[in-house]
């Protein structure tokens, strides 16, 4: 398992396995106006502006040609073969399990541990989408290496690239939440790891996935690894709710250095490129990834998902 895929293996798939109408219905509805890429030989996208008018062309390309890897547009067209007449884009959060700044494995690539630490950070980021954002239409997609997060609720499917950072800052807990508020009577400071509502729940949610993944050697910016070791010693704290012991354990002067810092790290565990390219692709729900020979496909329940168990390619059990 996460080996790479053979020729013959990748043929097998498409001709035994692969049934086009088992792709996403956001994905059938309007396919003639995605623009559709593959990587034939494992050297990137590099045949693009592929337009299908329906699934039947569709499906006697990829049986025919079973591509190493194949992608299609989060954005719609009047014109998919030229990427011309932008209609509209769907809202990505992109999570890849490799690229984790901080991870609680050290598999160096992908294994079972980084793959269900990714989808923690999803089912927190959908939960804020849903809860923080009122958003409705969204889709969790296995992308072999880690996951992707597609909204297609109409308000956002339009917006610029520099309202969908800020909606990636707000997700992903990657703005630091200010350090004080006031009334009439004064002003007061926030115990950020404390609030348990709007941004700073945000905050807290991810900082503590982020403190309770953590070998110890990690880097965050402007505290030493001094604090780094304290943070692993005290978790224990985080996993209680014992925010304000913690905080006095790390003590009052770093702490506002390592709110900044877990800001910082935050935005890196979403890829950022991908949430502001309007004209992105993406893994086609569905496809093959040749590269760790997983199938890339839609999580209908994503707090049961199991990679290993249900995104494996026959071929693979078969292998000596």
């Amino acid at each position: 398992m996460f080996e790479p895929a053979t020729p013959q293996e990748r043929r097998r798939y498409y001709r035994e396995e692969w049934n086009v109408r088992d792709l996403p219905d956001f994905i059938r509805e309007d396919i003639h106006m995605r623009e559709f890429g593959f990587d034939h030989h494992g050297r990137g996208p590099n045949d693009r502006y592929r337009v299908f008018s329906d699934e039947r062309r569709l499906s006697v390309f990829m049986k025919a040609r079973f591509p190493f890897a194949a992608y299609s547009s989060v954005a719609f067209y009047r014109d998919p073969g030229r990427r011309k007449g932008w209609q509209r884009s769907e809202l990505i959060f992109d999570v890849d399990a490799k690229d984790l700044p901080v991870r609680s494995c050290n598999c160096g690539g992908v294994c079972e541990e980084c793959l269900s630490q990714a989808l923690e950070l999803v089912l927190m980021m959908v939960d804020t989408l849903r809860g923080d954002l009122g958003l409705d239409d969204i889709h969790v997609i296995y992308s072999g290496r880690g996951y992707h997060i597609r909204v297609l609720d109409p308000e956002v499917m339009e917006m610029e690239s520099e309202v969908r950072a800020e909606i990636l800052r707000y997700t992903a807990g990657a703005r630091e939440p200010r350090r004080e508020f006031g009334d009439s009577t004064g002003t007061y400071e926030l115990e950020h790891f404390t609030i348990p509502v709007g941004y700073h729940r945000v905050f807290t949610e991810r900082a503590r996935h982020l403190f309770l993944h953590m070998g110890g050697d990690e880097e965050i910016d402007g505290v030493t690894k001094r604090t780094v070791k304290e943070i692993v010693k005290n978790r224990d704290l985080i996993r209680d709710g014992e925010w304000g012991v913690f905080k006095r354990r790390i003590g009052p002067r770093v702490y506002p250095r390592l709110v900044k810092g877990v800001s910082k790290i935050n935005m890196r565990m979403v890829d950022a490129k991908v949430t502001i390219d309007l004209k992105r692709i993406l893994r086609l729900p569905t496809s093959l990834h040749s590269k760790v020979s997983m199938i890339c496909m839609e999580v209908k329940n994503p707090e049961t998902f199991d990679p290993l168990d249900s995104a494996v390619p026959g071929f693979v059990y078969e292998r000596k």
